[in-house]
């Protein structure tokens, strides 16, 4: 709801602005809030895999700012498995654009300590939230179409996502 700070965020990682940015959301349960349409596939994904580190493409709702999506009519959505995002969202009572903590193309910055030598001086506060838990990306399933369709190898394995959806007669398709 803070287009400035979105584009804050934008300009502070040299983000391209087309790429748009993933929410994080505290439950599953407020996926409904920024997704059009959810399928029951894309409900039992998330019933399996969240939290966690699988990021869900889905067709986006009304709500979802063109910046946050990069213009798109999908938005990438997550309830990641570490707290303080999830409390953040909570506390706020509203999803978080959630990016990794670089500059856009570098690897994430393992801790709070790594993150403020990058951009201390470019960000009003760096959080101590303990050290990341790993530094494997997560996966990204497009799941707004027809047919799934992994677009980003991740932490969660391939193989663990066509498993899951051969169990409901879906075929996974790799970009």
């Amino acid at each position: 709801e803070s287009p400035a700070a979105v584009q804050r965020i934008i300009d502070l990682k040299g983000r391209p602005v087309g790429m748009g940015m993933p929410l994080l959301l505290a439950e599953t349960s407020e996926l409904g809030a920024v997704a059009g349409e959810i399928s029951d596939v894309v409900w039992s994904l998330t019933q399996r895999f969240w939290p966690g580190s699988l990021t869900l493409v889905v067709r986006r709702s009304h709500i979802v700012p063109d910046l946050v999506t990069g213009g798109r009519d999908t938005v990438a959505v997550r309830v990641p498995a570490h707290p303080v995002p999830r409390e953040l969202a909570r506390g706020l009572g509203r999803p978080i654009t959630g990016t990794s903590a670089n500059l856009s193309g570098q690897p994430p910055a393992a801790t709070a300590q790594e993150l403020h030598g990058w951009l201390g001086a470019h960000v009003d506060m760096v959080m101590e939230g303990g050290a990341s838990p790993g530094q494997t990306e997560s996966t990204i399933l497009d799941v707004s179409g027809a047919s799934p369709l992994l677009i980003r190898r991740g932490a969660v394995a391939e193989d663990a996502i066509r498993e899951y959806l051969a169990e409901m007669d879906k075929d996974l398709a790799v970009a």
